[in-house]
């Protein structure tokens, strides 16, 4: 169930940012409400290994895929009228992503508890952990309005969603080129300032294959460094086990998502790069399960149990 913080941050979200008419909370409702009815009636008394069950997952995900199309659709006309001001574009991105990623979740059928949803309401670097395609809707339904993501430069290429990033003014970069990489993240550290804008990032660069917490890159720490904004780890809990990695397969798995506090970054230096990332490592392996841990350390863990 989601809690009331999460709640709060869904009722101030505004469709197409005007002061009347119906908003994205309203819309996505209605749309739940239809879809969730339909799946329901295909709910039967099935193991989770039964055909039934395959039989719903692949009737979620085609739901997911249409209900996709039309919204992206829906936004790709509103991106193209909107094209001569790109931060309007940034903030109904968020928007589109606020009502697609609520559905998604909606028609997956994955209860979620939200902790921490307080940490959400100021400028901040967003990090969370990779573990499952499904993590994308979550962080498309609960990053607050103003907010950008970085991905590599190919995600234009991605089906619907990738045309939409573009023209909603997120930030990509070239992870080929280390000298191009470098280059974009100081452009990107530079919008963010001079727009006030906020940041999504998975600092693993890449989807983990079994779920386990992977090594963080270092580029979230420079872009810190440049903006000073303070960094707001989100850790997902269970999504590697709903949704694999090269699967279709898709299951009704508890989600956990925990929003830890701000963690400010005004008296960070450039030589002490490498302890801020075993420090934001480390605080992810003490709040994720043993199942998502690196495996010497959730080994470890067990041993010491035992």
């Amino acid at each position: 169930m989601e809690n009331s913080g999460s709640s709060s941050i869904l009722r101030n979200r505004s469709f197409l940012n005007t002061s009347s008419g119906p908003t994205a909370e309203g819309a996505s409702k209605i749309l739940e409400k239809d879809v969730g009815q339909k799946l329901r009636r295909l709910e039967v008394d099935v193991n989770e290994d039964g055909f039934g069950s395959k039989l719903i997952s692949c009737v979620r995900i085609v739901t997911c895929f249409v209900t996709m199309m039309v919204t992206t659709l829906i936004w790709a006309l509103i991106m193209l009228v909107l094209l001569p001001w790109p931060y309007e574009r940034i903030r109904q991105g968020n928007v589109y992503g606020h009502v697609t990623g609520r559905l998604m979740m909606r028609i997956l059928g994955n209860p979620v508890q939200i902790e921490g949803a307080e940490f959400a309401n100021k400028r901040a670097i967003f990090i969370s952990n990779h573990a499952s395609p499904l993590d994308i809707f979550p962080i498309m339904w609960l990053t607050p309005t103003g907010t950008v993501g970085i991905a590599k430069k190919e995600v234009i290429w991605y089906p619907l969603f990738g045309q939409l990033y573009v023209l909603a003014n997120h930030l990509r970069i070239d992870r080929s080129n280390p000298t191009a990489a470098i280059e974009s993240l100081k452009e990107a550290a530079q919008a963010v300032v001079r727009k006030k804008l906020s940041l999504i990032i998975f600092p693993e660069g890449t989807r983990s294959a079994d779920g386990r917490l992977l090594p963080f890159k270092k580029g979230f720490i420079h872009l810190a460094l440049q903006t000073r904004l303070p960094i707001v780890p989100i850790v997902l809990i269970g999504t590697h086990r709903a949704w694999r990695k090269g699967s279709l397969r898709v299951r009704p798995t508890p989600l956990t998502i925990k929003y830890l506090s701000p963690i400010s970054t005004d008296d960070w230096t450039a030589d002490k790069i490498d302890e801020y990332i075993r420090m934001l490592h480390d605080l992810y392996v003490q709040h994720l399960p043993d199942s998502q841990r690196p495996l010497a350390l959730a080994e470890s863990t067990n041993g010491t149990k035992s």
